[in-house]
């Protein structure tokens, strides 16, 4: 069971009657899916495979913005204020397009995070809001959904990057522009994949795919690619770069390797995260390297792009007994594993 988060801990301390209600993007927390006090008895809207696994695992709903719609009758939703600022106002949007004007919304989040920005937001868009509590360094406000006239899939857009058109939305990492780590790995890939016609070529896996970019540049070379992310909107905007290019690949949505079962790949491609909002977390990259050799075929590797400042050399070592540094610009690196043929 995870650990209780500020926000929920924030929530637990109100007289609300939480049964029935939907939550919305919200954190792992013991609190809310120990569903104590009404909590964690309704249903779960996220975009994040791994909450939604969570929840699914307790029976109970939970769904995708850009899978599968949600029940139009709610007694109430909480939003879990993401860091990424347009990426709330994508959620407060959405609400309102596909939920009963009148709905009671509560917005929680951490105040360091930009919930105290809702009041604008809200402002603009002409919905009132009151604030309800705080603590823990937290705010909670609370609104009432109306109609908003504009679309929430407004938000998806695109942008050009090494001859490729990228399809990208407000919850994506790198949101819009080419992120400087992954153009330095996508330098060094030219030399290092396998060579051959595409035949020859074995499967390549691009872990933590974000808007498709590595993706469709392997498969715009001929490569046969898979592409995961734990993050909905990431493997929804990987199939749109796709299409947009006229290119053939498998987006999937998984926490790390979780739905690949035993498959193997000859080459595996990353630029992992290490944030989870605005703490560090290296957990998601660790589990990419240490589980890596279980996927890749014997001589397949690991090639991935990392702050200078990560500790990822140990893990390298200790997952493979070795490693190279392809390319260092300081602020970048990009590493290269190789599993043992025997």
């Amino acid at each position: 069971m995870p650990a209780e988060t500020p926000v929920c801990q924030l929530l637990e301390r109100q007289d609300a009657d939480y049964r029935g209600w939907l939550w919305v993007a919200p954190p792992r927390d013991a609190w809310l899916e120990g569903g104590e006090g009404g909590a964690g008895q309704g249903s779960v809207l996220s975009a994040d495979h791994a909450v939604l696994q969570a929840w699914r695992a307790r029976g109970l709903a939970a769904n995708s913005p850009v899978d599968a719609p949600v029940s139009a009758e709610q007694p109430g939703v909480v939003l879990f204020w993401p860091k990424a600022h347009a990426l709330g106002e994508w959620w407060l949007l959405w609400l309102c397009a596909n939920l009963p004007a009148g709905t009671r919304l509560q917005l929680v989040g951490e105040n360091q995070g930009g919930i105290k920005r809702v009041l604008k937001v809200l402002a603009a868009l002409g919905l009132g809001c009151r604030k309800c509590d705080s603590a823990r360094r937290c705010s909670l406000f609370e609104t009432r959904l109306g109609r908003v006239d504009i679309d929430p899939d407004a938000a998806w857009s695109s942008f050009a990057a090494d001859g490729l058109t990228l399809i990208s939305h407000p919850g994506v990492f790198g949101h819009g522009k080419l992120d400087d780590g992954t153009r330095l790995l996508l330098e060094q890939l030219q030399d290092v994949l396998p060579k051959g016609g595409a035949k020859g070529r074995g499967e390549l896996l691009d872990m933590g795919c974000g808007d498709g970019v590595l993706a469709a540049w392997l498969a715009r070379r001929g490569h046969r690619v898979t592409a995961v992310d734990v993050n909905g909107f990431a493997v929804e905007a990987t199939r749109r770069t796709l299409i947009a290019n006229d290119l053939q690949g498998e987006a999937l949505a998984g926490d790390v390797y979780s739905t690949l079962g035993e498959r193997r790949f000859e080459v595996i491609v990353s630029n992992p995260p290490f944030h989870q909002e605005r703490n560090i977390d290296y957990g998601p990259a660790g589990r990419l390297i240490r589980e890596a050799p279980e996927h890749l075929v014997p001589g397949g590797q690991l090639i991935l792009v990392a702050n200078a400042f990560l500790p990822y050399p140990d893990l390298l070592q200790s997952a493979f007994g070795g490693f190279e540094i392809l390319a260092d610009d300081r602020r970048f690196r990009v590493y290269r594993a190789v599993k043992a043929r025997r």
